[in-house]
C-alpha cells in the first residue's frame, strides 16, 4: 500500500472541565473544506470537543462523520444540539445542518472565540485558496482579500509537494527550519509543474534547502497578501494580533517565516487546533441563531 505522505493525521479533541450535560446551549459547526472536514461542539459558547478528518469522495458523508466523532468525544447525542450550522466549500450539501454561513464570517467569529477579542486579522490558508480577513472589535469580518487564482501555497499545493518529496506533510515545516540561512524562495510553487520543479531543485540543493526555499516562497506570498490588506485598510501595517487558520497553520516553517517578514508573533492557543476555527465560528453563529429564534 502506497504511503500517503500528503495526508494530515485525523484529530479528535475534548476540552477538560466542560460537561455538556449541564449546558444551557449546545451547538455544532461543521466546516466541509475541499480536502478535509472539521466539526466543533460548543457548550455555552465554549469549545467542548472537535474532530478533523480527511475528505473521502463524498464530502457530505465526510462532514457527517466528523460531526459524529465530535459528538462522541463530547459524550452527547445529536438530538441534544439546538442548532447545527455548516460552512466551507461543501456547506450546501450538508443536509443534516439547520443553516449555512460563509467561510469569511465563520473564520472571523471562530478566531474571535478561540484566540480572544484582541484579534483583528485572520489569514486562512485553505485547501484551494488563501484569505486575509479584517475584524472589528465584535469579531465581525469587515473586509477581506482572497488569492484563489492558483492552488500553489494552499493546502492542496503542499499536499502535492509532500507526496513528491516523500515526506509526511506534518514534518515539512520543522525540517525546513534546519537550514542555517534561508535560500532564495522558489520562483514558482505551481503544482502543475511540481514534479519537474522538485527534480531540478534536488539536483542543485539538499533536501532541507529545498524545503526551506519552498516554505519561504509560500510565506512570502502570504506576507504580500496580508500587506495588501493592511495597505487597503489605510493602516499600512498588519495588526499584531494575527491568527493563521487552516492546516497550513500547523506548518512551523511557513508560520515562522511569515512572522519574520511581518516582524510580529502569530497568536497561538493551548486548547483546540487552528484547523477547526471555521467550524468553531459556525457553532458560534449557530448559538446566536438559536438565541434569536432563527429556525
Amino acid at each position: 500500500m502506497k504511503t500517503e505522505y500528503w495526508k494530515w493525521p485525523a484529530v479528535e479533541g475534548k476540552s477538560t472541565g466542560i460537561d455538556c450535560r449541564n449546558a444551557s446551549v449546545l451547538t455544532a459547526g461543521v466546516d466541509i473544506g475541499t480536502i478535509s472536514s472539521k466539526a466543533a461542539i460548543l457548550s455555552d459558547d465554549k469549545l467542548a470537543a472537535y474532530s478533523i478528518l480527511a475528505n473521502a469522495a463524498d464530502s457530505q458523508a465526510s462532514g457527517a462523520r466528523a460531526l459524529e466523532k465530535a459528538l462522541a468525544a463530547a459524550g452527547i447525542d445529536k438530538n441534544t444540539l439546538q442548532k447545527i450550522v455548516s460552512t466551507g466549500y461543501g456547506r450546501a450539501n450538508a443536509s443534516y445542518a439547520d443553516d449555512t454561513a460563509t467561510e469569511i464570517a465563520c473564520h472571523a467569529r471562530g478566531a474571535f472565540n478561540m484566540y480572544g477579542p484582541s484579534v483583528r486579522t485572520v489569514l486562512d490558508i485553505g485547501g484551494q485558496d488563501t484569505k486575509a480577513i479584517m475584524l472589528d472589535q465584535y469579531g465581525n469580518a469587515t473586509s477581506f482579500l482572497m488569492n484563489d487564482k492558483c492552488a500553489c501555497g494552499t493546502g492542496r499545493g503542499i499536499e502535492t509537494f509532500a507526496d513528491i518529496m516523500a515526506i509526511p506533510i506534518e514534518d515539512i515545516g520543522k525540517l525546513s527550519l534546519e537550514v542555517d540561512e534561508d535560500p532564495e524562495p522558489v520562483s514558482s510553487t505551481c503544482i502543475t509543474y511540481a514534479n519537474s520543479m522538485v527534480a531540478q531543485m534536488m539536483r542543485r540543493a539538499s533536501q532541507d534547502k529545498v524545503l526551506a526555499s519552498y516554505c519561504f516562497a509560500i510565506a512570502w506570498r502570504d506576507y504580500i497578501l496580508l500587506q495588501r490588506m493592511a495597505n487597503q485598510s489605510g493602516n499600512g501595517k498588519v495588526a499584531e494580533d494575527l491568527v493563521i487558520t487552516g492546516g497550513v497553520a500547523k506548518n512551523t516553517g511557513i508560520v515562522s517565516r511569515i512572522e519574520r517578514e511581518l516582524g510580529i508573533k502569530v497568536l497561538t492557543i493551548e486548547n483546540g487546533d487552528p484547523q477547526i476555527v471555521g467550524a468553531v465560528g459556525a457553532a458560534v453563529l449557530a448559538a446566536e441563531m438559536a438565541a434569536s429564534g432563527v429556525s
